[in-house]
């Protein structure tokens, strides 16, 4: 490590100030960014500590609509009933997230605003058709995962919060590196009010929606999922492209296609109409 500023601001003005600062970094639940540290992979001239800004936190119900803090850890989502009843899959996502100190530790906004490929909330957000509010104004969470740990949230800018617009049914599966517990594989499934969703990540450079699977099943569940559609799906799967997903020690393209189809399935299997 070496020397740097250290900034506890109390509101979102102040920590927006101190971010104005010349390589100056927000520091949330730090998971990523202090192992980053230490290795000197960054070098930021201050760190702004948001875990004390109040207007960052908690979770509020209101006009039909859930909105999330940024700085909400893992564990405080798992522990709210709004979340797990508007919110399934989020929640579930919540749930696999890390082990028992990630969760205490992690925010949402802090994975959101990292962008990992294998984070497991953006797969989740995309199925619920989320918004994310950051101090820049308000992106379309398919809007907001655009690259390799890349957003569009300018420099000195905060991710605030997540809005989930409606009640959403839905569920989570991943298949999780046994070492990091990241998904090399996970996908989301949900049902708005604009119809079916699925979100997937782990397998791309970022989180996407598999669209050509949404309207696969926007034709057919009708009235609800069935046996005889799950089985249908399991025969004449919608197209999937994996031409650009991920090839690593861990998975080839056409594994990790093999697994979103799995784990799709998985979902659905256990999925609350």
């Amino acid at each position: 490590m070496y020397d740097f500023a250290y900034h506890r601001p109390k509101t979102l003005t102040d920590a927006l100030e101190f971010l104005q600062d010349e390589d100056a970094i927000p520091l949330a639940g730090g998971l990523t960014l202090v192992p980053t540290l230490k290795q000197r992979l960054a070098m930021p001239s201050a760190l702004v500590d948001l875990n004390h800004i109040a207007e960052l936190q908690g979770v509020q119900e209101e006009n039909g609509a859930l909105t999330i803090g940024a700085m909400t850890t893992h564990e405080d989502m798992l522990k709210n009933e709004a979340v797990k009843r508007m919110a399934p899959a989020l929640w579930e996502a919540a749930k696999v997230t890390g082990d028992r100190q990630v969760r205490h530790r992690g925010t949402i906004g802090g994975v959101i605003a990292n962008a990992d490929p294998a984070a497991d909330y953006p797969a989740t957000l995309l199925a619920h058709n989320a918004t994310v509010q950051t101090t820049a104004g308000d992106f379309a969470a398919e809007a907001f995962f655009c690259g390799l740990f890349e957003t569009p949230l300018p420099e000195g800018e905060l991710v605030t919060g997540v809005v989930i617009p409606c009640r959403s049914a839905g569920a989570y599966e991943k298949f999780a590196n046994p070492a990091s517990g990241y998904p090399i594989a996970g996908v989301a499934v949900a049902q708005t009010q604009a119809g079916f969703r699925v979100g997937v990540t782990g397998a791309a450079a970022h989180a996407f929606r598999w669209s050509a699977c949404e309207n696969w099943m926007n034709e057919n569940a009708v009235s609800g999922w069935s046996a005889e559609i799950s089985t249908a799906f399991r025969n004449a799967p919608p197209e999937l492209d994996s031409s650009a997903f991920n090839a690593d020690i861990h998975a080839t393209p056409a594994y990790r296609a093999s697994l979103v189809r799995t784990l799709f399935l998985r979902s659905i299997e256990r999925f609350v109409f």
